[in-house]
């Protein structure tokens, strides 16, 4: 799939930002109205190396599995999440957070997705429809994101390891 982005400002320092990002148990924060069940696969959820497992609650996905790790943390400029989703996880993602600094201290949080899809019953969900609704999914999770940083929603509960 061509790669879907969704960007906004946020009213809160860079660094501040980042910080609460490179944190993978925060995602669930703000993702949770479409990625469901949350669980980390390691302790540390900060940083390079970091995953969480999720179920995607998407229309008509029967296989609604998937999983990131952090690949790449560039401290405080961008974040990039590797993973796989779909059917035996043959779908491969990459998201990639990019900061920058707006005006008046703000920040400017760019998201971007970008799917492999491998088969063609894969090419052909995200052909019709998939795509527009994870623009929509990742709009809104950007919005969330800002009202949580902003303060002007509770962050919800953040995902821990299981059996903790």
């Amino acid at each position: 799939m061509d790669p879907v982005t969704a960007t906004i400002v946020i009213d809160a320092p860079r660094e501040r930002v980042f910080e609460y990002l490179q944190d993978l148990a925060n995602h669930q924060t703000f993702t949770d109205h479409y990625l469901t069940d949350w669980r980390l696969t390691r302790e540390d959820s900060v940083g390079r190396g970091a995953g969480a497992r999720f179920r995607v609650k998407a229309p008509g996905n029967r296989f609604g599995w998937g999983d990131v790790t952090l690949a790449e943390v560039q401290w405080p400029y961008r974040i990039v999440e590797v993973g796989r989703s779909g059917k035996g996880n043959r779908v491969r993602t990459v998201g990639v957070y990019e900061l920058s600094e707006a005006s008046h201290g703000s920040t400017r949080v760019r998201f971007t997705l970008e799917t492999e899809p491998v088969m063609l019953s894969d090419r052909l969900m995200e052909a019709f429809g998939g795509r527009s609704w994870i623009k929509r999914k990742n709009a809104r999770a950007m919005r969330r994101l800002r009202a949580i940083l902003e303060g002007a929603a509770s962050g919800g509960q953040r995902v821990t390891v299981a059996g903790r």
